[in-house]
């Protein structure tokens, strides 16, 4: 399976380069302005404990090539092109290919505001907070790259924004949905049972999304308000058989109604944070539909220029709530992050290199799980940077459903290569 779908990746792979060739010799021809970047990125992960199902290994190395077309006329209409090739030799499930981006741009000017059109499939980013994005709802998660859930699958949609003086008003009509990506048997940072991919259930089939977003700057203050109707994109988790008669989880996405606000406000060195949403239609971990409220909410201060130097040092801390408590949903790793503190420092040494080193604590309040992260990120050159990052579940509690991960502590090393 790992092998044939690591032929599938090397197929389409050199297809693209193909079709990119002959995409920029014919732009030369006709005089539309195109730029070709993208990364590569190496990976090494290790993970000093065995784990704790079988045919899990404790070392993978992989790799990650992005892609990105940019291409723009005379008159600034632009297409831009990003797809995403991941190997891994541990998981055949993260070895997997997807289009982050492939869309077309167009623009223009409406009394006294601007309006700008984007159709293919894009990515969106909403959020204010370090620990947790629950207004982010637009793509769906590509959560076999990292447990933090901050990594994207491409959502296709239509996108029409408008921007003046009174704010940003986002319209999107999304037409198809995409089911979350899990570790698979094999693969490290996974659920007592295995995420069964081949099947996924539906409350809807139409998978005809809306959503909407008013944002505007208010002197320090900056808002967000944004509702999304359709299909979840956290799924409800239900155990089951597979053909083989194995155990495992499946995969069912209702339909949502989501009102999300995000703010920010910015009183010198200080950041006030804070994002909240209301969800009705979800299913809670028992399986019965709660309507529900959850909020992240925190704080930041930079100390700037510590002890005369050009160091930047930043503390931030933030108190994630779900209305469900006990039956929230674990939509991430390590826990479901119902009642749980988040705290965490920065370094900014500002130099040539682009040092960086954040150190965070997660804690639940009302259990003994905790999980620290240590992350550095370095500029060896112009092209070439290194990225070495630290999980270490320091406890988890036997009550929370992913106890069994407390083997996964692991060690990541990237080199990444900027083209």
């Amino acid at each position: 399976m790992l092998r044939r779908t690591a032929l599938h990746i090397l197929i389409f792979g050199a297809v693209w380069i193909l079709s990119l060739v002959f995409a920029i010799s014919a732009c030369a021809e006709i005089g539309i302005d195109r730029d070709f970047s993208g990364r590569v990125n190496i990976e090494s992960r290790w993970f000093p404990q065995a784990g704790a199902f079988s045919g899990q290994g404790s070392h993978a190395i992989g790799f990650f090539v992005e892609p990105k077309l940019y291409l723009a006329d005379a008159r600034g209409r632009s297409f831009t092109l990003s797809s995403f090739f991941r190997y891994d030799n541990a998981d055949s499930r993260r070895t997997h290919v997807d289009l982050r981006e492939a869309y077309f741009l167009l623009f223009g000017e409406i009394g006294d505001g601007e309006w700008e059109l984007r159709v293919g499939i894009d990515q969106v980013f909403w959020g204010v907070t370090e620990s947790q994005h629950l207004v982010d709802i637009i793509n769906q998660i590509d959560l076999v790259e990292h447990p933090n859930g901050e990594t994207k699958l491409g959502q296709p949609m239509v996108n029409i924004t408008y921007s003046s003086d009174w704010g940003i008003v986002e319209f999107f009509v999304l037409p198809y949905h995409r089911a979350r990506t899990f570790p698979g048997s094999s693969g490290r940072l996974r659920l007592p049972l295995v995420v069964e991919d081949e099947q996924v259930e539906y409350e809807s089939e139409a998978h005809l999304d809306f959503a909407a977003r008013y944002s505007q700057s208010f002197g320090v203050v900056d808002v967000g308000l944004s509702v999304f109707n359709g299909t979840s994109r956290e799924p409800f988790l239900f155990p089951g058989m597979d053909s083989s008669g194995v155990p495992v989880l499946f995969q069912h996405y209702g339909q949502i109604r989501q009102f999300g606000l995000d703010a920010q406000l910015t009183v010198g060195s200080w950041l006030f944070k804070l994002e909240a949403i209301q969800r009705a239609g979800a299913r809670n971990l028992l399986g019965m539909e709660e309507d529900y409220v959850a909020s992240v909410f925190g704080g930041e201060y930079t100390f700037y220029s510590v002890f005369d130097s050009a160091v930047d040092l930043s503390l931030l801390g933030e108190w994630n709530y779900d209305g469900r408590e006990r039956n929230a949903t674990p939509s991430r790793s390590p826990n479901t992050l119902e009642n749980d503190f988040f705290f965490a420092t920065r370094l900014a040494f500002n130099d040539v290199q682009s040092t960086e080193i954040v150190a965070s604590v997660l804690g639940d309040a009302g259990r003994s799980t905790r999980a620290l992260f240590v992350e550095l990120d370095r500029r060896i050159s112009d092209q070439l940077s290194l990225n070495i990052e630290v999980i270490h579940l320091l406890s988890i509690d036997q009550a929370d459903i992913h106890y069994d991960t407390r083997r996964d502590s692991f060690i990541d090393l990237r080199l990444i290569y900027n083209f």
